[in-house]
């Protein structure tokens, strides 16, 4: 439930001490996501959506599609954006790439640089319970890239501290939720399958790469089946974009 205090700094920083506590002693990416959505709910966000698109990418993949993609949007919202090809337009995205700190979705909205289509996605969010949000921009080192953005389903504004507990909350759940990428178990795919996943990858059919490793078609799709059930994929693109996130192939 959301603070209740006489003082809310003394629950913002009581409720934050506990979060960190929590996260610390949490290796599991799922219930790391879950301390993170039950420190959230506290300021009263209850949507969550965090993920590490590549340099290619203009939007997040859906979680199913992605090992490193964790939100809960509203499954409708999820489906529509799937529908309407809304991740090409996807504007926090954008703007976290030329941004450092932290910003509220209404900026990206009355901005000059943001087209019609991008406020129409906007206007369409608000309509499935996203009505107002922040995104965190969680930029590393070698060019490492994150978002996270926290939503609610009410047009109030985010007010200052409770942006700051949660730009924190964010930097550290990250943090947290790379280490547990570290330990976390990468499918073990013999040398075979992953390079039948590496010319997939790279849009190959069976029947090419079978004439590039001089192998029959019915081996190339023997590997390919082993590799996209050790990786829990329903077709060779999903298994070629885990096999990327995992660092099985490049």
């Amino acid at each position: 439930m959301p603070f209740q205090s006489s003082d809310p700094r003394d629950a913002f920083a009581l409720e934050f001490g506990r979060f960190i506590e929590h996260v610390n002693s949490t290796a599991r990416s799922e219930l790391l996501f879950g301390v993170l959505r039950a420190f959230a709910m506290k300021f009263d966000y209850p949507w969550i959506a965090y993920g590490s698109p590549t340099a290619e990418q203009r939007c997040l993949e859906p979680p199913q599609y992605d090992p490193m993609v964790m939100l809960n949007y509203p499954t409708e919202w999820q489906e529509r954006c799937s529908q309407m090809g809304y991740g090409k337009l996807e504007p926090t995205v954008k703007t976290s790439r030329a941004r450092l700190g932290v910003f509220r979705w209404s900026e990206v909205y009355t901005d000059a640089s943001t087209t019609r289509e991008e406020r129409h996605v906007f206007d369409e969010a608000a309509a499935f319970g996203l009505t107002s949000g922040i995104t965190v921009p969680l930029h590393g080192p070698d060019g490492h890239f994150a978002i996270m953005s926290f939503a609610q389903p009410r047009n109030r504004d985010f007010q200052h501290g409770t942006i700051a507990y949660l730009q924190l909350a964010a930097s550290h759940f990250h943090l947290q939720f790379a280490r547990s990428r570290v330990y976390a178990d990468v499918p073990n795919l013999t040398r075979r399958e992953k390079e039948c996943i590496l010319w997939a990858s790279r849009g190959k059919s069976s029947w090419e790469t079978g004439m590039i490793m001089r192998i029959s078609l019915n081996t190339v799709n023997f590997h390919l089946k082993n590799a996209m059930r050790k990786l829990d994929a329903s077709n060779r693109t999903v298994a070629a974009m885990k096999a990327v996130r995992f660092g099985i192939i490049e």
